[in-house]
């Protein structure tokens, strides 16, 4: 028997803004690597960093359970994972360096190893796997156990030897993902979790993975790990997973955590029938793109399956810049998507991005006319931010200096040349959401004076908020014009 004690580099307290947020989700792609090393035979152990102060934590478990192997297994589906932010790749080197003490063989896998993997290497990893993990592991861990030193014969996979740094063929993606067991969530203490979600949302949410990549060719996205690919379960294999979740944990909310959801054609709704002839009752949130959600029929089945929030990329009210970007889609689709959610009573939410290259002043007006006038649900700014392997990379790499990563997900540099300086970002991204507030409380007061039969205390506070959200606003947007005054 060969012990193998997983763990991953996001700690939720090196990252201010998502720590104070208190929505904790469980690190998903280390728990199916889990799962799949434990059906083979081997006695897995999860140190879960998610609540973790110090990388320093680890060492106790290390001297307790004493395993042969330390797998670094980054939850591939969180999208704060792929923004390889360097608090966490300091935790992992750190991490990497006391299991090495403690006689371990060290393996790595994330976004981050993927495009760095020769500076985990030299920070005391044995190897980092690259691209999609779990059967790469699976056969590295078992050449192992058996003494085998053949390691270029294991596609997908970075060590080094005596003439250096050696990376071997890429691995074939894996397409049928029903093949790999449940996520192994006993292994989570999911009692914090859930106390922490109670405490805060007074609901516990669990996230799950449906589909792996995604392929569409968004120029700024990168895909380390899953690729431009899109390999779906099958429904059954989903609610199957949802009915242990519940039975278990009792949970109240989903987080299905995919880049697009539901793309194959007829999933959504063979879903929705499945759900429905099992008589479950859940509530989710999704990841899609306006550009699928134009179809009556398919939110229609979102709405009867339970869908409460989509979040899509809107990122731009110019056509100009969403083209630049490579997006696939129009405002028109955007705008007929958010109608079509809003009629089955989905939230729609977006995610916008400021700062692309090219993008003018009036680029930036025509977005925030955009939120103004469909007010989606909430809104996500960010600004963009160059990762490697991406077309937006390579056109941008030239101005990059020292700094090629954030520190936290709420840094917002601006890493590149642009037409705003970095200063001008930060208040636009204040400037933004105070606008989008102020026009929410005006919808408010519209509808109460529209329909005064409908107030209730949740409705007047909202239509008040305009009296906070007025001024604040206002100042600024004199902020902003300073700042604009200035360049």
């Amino acid at each position: 028997m060969k012990d193998i004690l997983f763990t991953h580099s996001y700690f939720s307290k090196f990252d201010p803004k998502q720590w104070a947020l208190e929505q904790p989700y469980s690190p998903l792609g280390t728990l199916h690597a889990a799962a799949l090393m434990r059906e083979n035979g081997y006695q897995v152990y999860l140190f879960d960093t998610m609540f973790a102060g110090s990388a320093l934590e680890v060492l106790p478990e290390l001297k307790k359970i004493q395993p042969n192997f330390f797998v670094i297994y980054d939850d591939g589906f969180n999208y704060l994972t792929k923004m390889c932010l360097t608090n966490m790749r300091e935790a992992a080197f750190e991490m990497c360096k006391l299991a090495k003490a403690q006689g371990c063989t060290v393996i790595v896998s994330s976004s981050d190893s993927t495009d760095r993997f020769a500076d985990y290497l030299n920070e005391g990893a044995d190897f980092v796997i690259l691209g999609e993990a779990e059967h790469t592991l699976l056969e590295l861990v078992t050449l192992l156990k058996y003494g085998g030193t053949a390691f270029d014969t294991v596609n997908g996979l970075a060590f080094k030897t005596q003439d250096g740094l050696h990376k071997t063929m890429p691995r074939a993606v894996l397409k049928d993902l029903d093949s790999l067991p449940l996520p192994a969530w006993d292994l989570v203490d999911m009692k914090k979790y859930k106390e922490i979600w109670i405490k805060n949302k007074d609901y516990f949410s669990i996230n799950i993975s449906t589909t792996r990549g995604c392929p569409f060719k968004c120029n700024w996205c990168a895909k380390p790990i899953y690729g431009n690919r899109y390999n779906s379960r099958s429904p059954a294999h989903v609610v199957q997973e949802i009915k242990y979740l519940k039975e278990n944990f009792q949970m109240d909310h989903i987080w299905f955590c995919d880049d697009i959801f539901g793309l194959k054609p007829g999933w959504v709704l063979e879903f929705a029938a499945l759900l429905k002839r099992e008589n479950l009752k859940i509530r989710f949130k999704i990841q899609s793109r306006a550009d699928l959600l134009v179809q009556d029929e398919l939110v229609a089945a979102l709405h009867e399956a339970g869908c409460e929030t989509v979040w899509i990329g809107a990122e731009s009210g110019s056509q100009k810049i969403l083209d630049a970007m490579d997006k696939g889609i129009t405002i028109e689709q955007i705008k007929i998507a958010t109608g079509l959610m809003k009629k089955y009573r989905i939230n729609p939410s977006f995610f916008i991005q400021f700062g692309y290259p090219g993008e003018t002043k009036a680029d930036i007006k025509q977005t925030i006319q955009m939120i103004n006038e469909l007010l989606p649900f909430e809104i996500g700014i960010s600004v963009s931010y160059p990762l490697p392997g991406t077309v937006f990379y390579e056109r941008v790499k030239t101005e990059l200096k020292s700094k090629t990563n954030w520190t936290d997900s709420d840094e917002m540099a601006l890493m590149f040349k642009n037409t705003f300086p970095a200063s001008y970002y930060k208040q636009l991204h204040s400037y933004v959401h105070q606008n989008y507030h102020k026009h929410l409380a005006k919808s408010s007061v519209f509808k109460l004076f529209k329909n005064p039969l409908a107030i209730n205390r949740s409705s007047l506070k909202r239509a008040c908020s305009i009296l906070y959200y007025s001024p604040l606003t206002f100042i600024s947007k004199l902020k902003l014009d300073r700042l604009e005054g200035k360049i």
